[in-house]
């Protein structure tokens, strides 16, 4: 897919229904010649349509009208390509505790928690946050996360978790203003979830995670083996592979498979391909939760919706 088709096609799948002004941006980007031809200068994974609005804004560039954006991407290009090099798409929603629940509950208690791709580690809460299954209401207190969830019964509980680690090539504090701002750029414009972050981030500010710097190969089994023997092993990611070149997801899927505990993916079928998956509810964008390379469902990328079909 070439970038002028990458950006339609988030405009169709993703941004569509969602975030009106994205949907805006990126159709006119991928008929913006000037635009396209300055992506050329940077990797293809630095080319991505969240990655590009999320460094224009926080360069504090215009979102609500694309001529603007136009020229002040192209006036400002040699900042945006330079944040565009340093950064990546770590938006790491909380929301998407809401996929995971239904299978954390489900496992042996307690459970000790590793996250591939932990940004800020926002995700290795999913005992302190307040979770709306439509009527359904589990938690006390904390942010709510709201999930539509169909063929399936919402938990009956939390989970107990009694250890937490994130995996990460750059990970992110929550207590640095300039990091949180970054996580705050990479929300989209019309969405709610700014508040959802600050609230999750103090969560994470008052007991925060062990965040280790490092690969997802070749680091993981030494954080993994730093878990309680006690606690049932989740070893987790969400919307992380796809920024793994193929030969070293092949090589993650090997060796989670062979740690002890379980493996619960979060990605997109073209990310971690599945046979016999049912068809997706509709055309906009859907990942696949698989335990342990088993599919479960299919969700939307935010957490805000789930499909069950196991």
């Amino acid at each position: 897919m070439n970038d002028a088709s990458m950006y339609a096609d988030f405009a169709r799948r993703e941004a569509r229904g969602v975030s009106p002004m994205y949907r805006r941006l990126s159709l006119a980007i991928c008929d913006d010649e000037e635009i396209l031809t300055l992506l050329q200068t940077v990797p293809e994974s630095k080319r991505q349509p969240s990655l590009l609005l999320g460094v224009v804004r926080l360069l504090g560039g215009p979102l609500d009208d694309p001529v603007a954006f136009h020229d002040f991407t192209v006036s400002n290009w040699s900042a945006v390509a330079a944040e565009l090099r340093a950064r990546a798409t770590q938006t790491h929603e909380a929301g998407r505790c809401a996929l995971l629940l239904p299978v954390l509950a489900a496992l042996p208690q307690p459970l000790a928690l590793l996250e591939v791709g932990a940004a800020a580690g926002l995700g290795l809460y999913p005992d302190r946050y307040v979770y709306r299954y439509d009527d359904r209401v589990i938690g006390s207190s904390g942010p709510v996360l709201d999930c539509v969830l169909t063929g399936t019964a919402p938990p009956a509980r939390l989970p107990e978790v009694v250890w937490r680690a994130g995996l990460d090539l750059n990970p992110l504090d929550v207590t640095d203003p300039a990091d949180v701002a970054w996580l705050e750029a990479l929300i989209w414009p019309e969405h709610h979830r700014r508040e959802r972050l600050r609230a999750a981030a103090a969560i994470a500010a008052a007991d925060p995670p062990a965040l280790t710097r490092g690969d997802l190969v070749d680091d993981l089994p030494g954080l993994a083996a730093q878990a309680p023997p006690d606690a049932t092993l989740v070893v987790f990611h969400t919307s992380v592979l796809y920024q793994v070149p193929a030969v070293r997801r092949g090589l993650f899927v090997d060796l989670v498979r062979g740690l002890p505990g379980h493996w619960i993916a979060v990605e997109a079928p073209q990310v971690l391909s599945y046979e016999g998956l049912p068809p997706a509810p509709d055309e906009a964008l859907h990942n696949v939760l698989s335990l342990d390379g088993t599919p479960l469902a299919w969700t939307r990328g935010h957490g805000q919706a789930m499909a069950w079909f196991a």
